[in-house]
């Protein structure tokens, strides 16, 4: 049994390596499902215990920021805001800080995946009437939904994984985490800035854009559920539980049907954590993981420093994704030092911007990007992708050492 635990647990992380099964439709949320369901039918994880294997509480949490992000962009705020992106007059870099600003403010309090999936469709369409390529705002953008998010431990899935499994405050990571994350902004700016200065240096036409439904009480409302619960956030109350009590909240409407919201989360990514949950819970049961823990803490190699995190942070991010990297990590590594934690929230969210597969955000918006017919392709995302990963990476990791959070 152990090592068919072993083999389904390599297959499965061979699996989110690849994104999908060779020769079939099977993407990573169906891969964790399917070994999940064969380990637990196997008896690798006994039915009685499937409930202390997943990590409920962070599953809620996250369905409950989905929630709220979805009545945002029901209000049409998200579309407003590209569009009101895309109609400002000036010089494309000054759209170009727009885009990257506000999509990097809106990533850190909501999550960046839905911000990315509501405006990348009507930021392309408006770019486009202005005669202007997309690409480089659409990059700008990807990069300043991770940047921006790994300022908060509810801006991304994988820095809400950290906050429940941790005892990190959230103004108190909000507060270390800041500074580079605002870094990571101005470095994504200046990187897409100069890695595309051919195609930013076309000054934009003045075609009209498409007119987008704004409702201002909507917007408002949900503004104010987005103060309330910051400021749950910094009361005893559990995390899950409060993001849930603005969710009930916002689901009371006149006007707007539940199911449109509910259909708004992603059941896809809450599936794939939660069998990624159950699928590190069998490996862990073999005692691989904590003999692997103790040899590594034996000889010093545990990567509670900048200079072995980082390595980590950009291969696992890079090849099986951030979010099956930090459920791996949680399981088998006990006793994370505050400081690594806080390491290893921003590092795995900035290695997502090394490559185009490195976080959700980047694939989301070039798929939503493909069906405006705007192609962003691996090797046009590396030109900025890889400076940008590379200096915020060295900030961060400066960062960190200088204010004591990590060695060197």
């Amino acid at each position: 049994m152990t090592y068919g635990v072993l083999v389904l647990f390599g297959l499965t992380y061979l699996g989110m390596a690849l994104g999908r099964v060779p020769g079939l439709r099977i993407d990573r949320a169906g891969i964790a499902l399917i070994v999940a369901v064969v380990l637990v039918a196997a008896g690798a994880v006994p039915r009685d215990a499937i409930d202390d294997a997943i990590h409920f509480p962070t599953l809620l949490l996250l369905g409950g920021l989905m929630i709220l992000s979805a009545r945002v962009g029901a209000s049409g705020f998200y579309g407003a805001v590209a569009t009101w992106i895309a109609r400002q007059a000036g010089q494309p870099r000054r759209l170009l800080a727009l885009t990257i600003a506000i999509g990097g403010i809106l990533s850190a309090f909501l999550v960046n995946d839905i911000v990315v999936f509501a405006m990348t469709p009507l930021l392309c369409a408006g770019l486009s009437a202005r005669s202007l390529d997309p690409r480089p705002f659409l990059f700008g953008l990807a990069a300043a939904s991770n940047a921006g998010s790994a300022a908060t431990l509810i801006g991304n899935p994988q820095n809400i994984l950290i906050g429940q499994a941790s005892a990190l405050s959230f103004w108190g990571y909000f507060a270390d985490a800041a500074i580079p994350s605002v870094a990571a902004l101005l470095i994504s700016y200046g990187c897409v800035a100069y890695a595309w200065r051919a195609s930013l240096s076309t000054p934009p036409t003045d075609a009209p854009t498409e007119t987008v439904a704004f409702d201002r009480l909507q917007v408002g409302i949900c503004g104010v559920a987005l103060a309330v619960l910051l400021i749950l956030f910094a009361s005893p109350l559990p995390r899950e539980i409060s993001a849930l009590l603005v969710a009930a909240c916002l689901i009371v409407s006149r006007t707007l049907p539940t199911r449109q919201l509910l259909d708004e989360i992603d059941v896809p990514l809450l599936i794939l954590i939660a069998a990624l949950f159950v699928i590190n819970d069998a490996f862990a049961r073999t005692g691989f993981p904590e003999q692997a823990v103790h040899i590594l803490a034996d000889y010093n190699l545990l990567p509670d420093r900048v200079s072995s995190l980082v390595p980590i942070s950009l291969l696992l991010s890079n090849t099986i994704g951030n979010v099956p990297a930090v459920v791996m990590i949680l399981k088998v590594w006990h006793g994370i030092p505050e400081g690594t934690m806080i390491g290893l929230a921003i590092f795995s969210t900035l290695a997502g911007n090394l490559f185009l597969v490195g976080s959700l955000a980047n694939l989301i918006v070039a798929e939503r990007a493909a069906i405006q017919g705007v192609q962003l392709t691996f090797r046009d995302h590396a030109k900025a992708g890889l400076p940008i990963t590379i200096l915020s990476m060295v900030v961060a990791g400066l960062w960190l050492w200088i204010g004591g959070y990590m060695g060197l």
